[in-house]
């Protein structure tokens, strides 16, 4: 199959460009050059700005698109009516499209609403980036309908991730000594390893999916994550108390239920996820900002 990956040298982008290699498929990259840009030296690398320059996809069509880096509606849409021709549109959405997370939402959860302020007015910071990747899934339909496959993962690691979010566990594992970790050893935990999450995403395409799927494990409790540590457990109350910050000063952690989500219809559609072992050998290996895993 003729694929193009709409950004391809970072994290997920990447890791998709690496499926659809090692699937034998025909790649095409889009994006402005400025990340990573000696990797695949051997694929079609096509230049240019989606915010404002897409004439390099004029008048050509691929038997799917995978758009990795969509956070602004508008920009999204001009990327799918430039695109309209070509016969998938694979859009990587997040599961924070979700109002809340009062239970483990599947696909047919209600998505965010933003306020009254113009959509081209809000940035996509974290308060706005769940409405907006809403929008984003909505501008894609229009354009694709049936042909639109929405991808909700939830938290990415694995192998080249820049966030340090998931990092921070096997590093500070590694770095031994007490640990201290939020709730209960079988409180569970969700997240995806982006090469679980590409292969899946490439097996899709081959497949002709289509419709919106939560994309996550299946959840993994806390304990095995941090299996063989001198752990000391503290609630989400005193951690609140202390004013630690969920999320990315204690990463992995939201207070309450945390970001879960039903994913029986990925699971069903043949997602296959690797050993929690593989996994964290993986994430140890990505480049960490300074100080990951050094407290508490």
């Amino acid at each position: 199959m003729r694929l193009l990956i709409l950004g391809g040298t970072k994290f997920l982008g990447r890791a998709i460009v690496d499926a659809a290699l090692a699937g034998g498929h025909e790649v095409t990259l889009f994006n402005r050059g400025t990340t990573n840009a000696e990797l695949y030296p051997d694929v079609e690398k096509l230049r240019g700005d989606r915010t404002s320059d897409l004439s390099a996809l004029e008048g050509r069509t691929w038997d799917a698109v995978v758009d990795v880096a969509g956070y602004v509606p508008a920009v999204v849409r001009a990327s799918a009516d430039a695109l309209r021709d070509s016969g998938r549109y694979v859009f990587i959405s997040s599961i924070s499209v979700y109002a809340n997370f009062d239970e483990p939402w599947d696909e047919s959860g209600p998505v965010g609403e933003l306020g009254d302020a113009p959509v081209d007015e809000l940035a996509a910071d974290y308060s706005n980036y769940g409405p907006l990747k809403a929008l984003c899934e909505a501008e894609v339909e229009a354009v694709f309908g049936e042909r639109a496959l929405i991808v909700r993962p939830g938290l990415i690691v694995g192998p080249h991730d820049p966030t340090g979010r998931f990092t921070y566990w096997p590093q500070r594992l590694a770095r031994g000594g007490e640990i201290l970790a939020p709730g209960q050893p079988e409180r569970l935990a969700q997240f995806i390893d982006v090469r679980d999450l590409a292969d899946w995403t490439i097996a899709a395409v081959e497949r002709d999916l289509g419709g919106v799927y939560n994309a996550t494990d299946s959840g993994i409790p806390w304990g095995e994550l941090l299996a063989g540590a001198a752990v000391t457990w503290v609630t989400d109350e005193f951690l609140t108390e202390q004013g630690v910050g969920e999320w990315m000063e204690l990463p992995l952690w939201i207070a309450g239920t945390g970001l879960r989500v039903d994913v029986s219809r990925i699971v069903a559609a043949g997602l296959g996820t690797r050993p929690l072992a593989e996994t964290l050998a993986g994430a140890a290996e990505a480049p960490a900002a300074d100080g990951v895993g050094l407290t508490p």
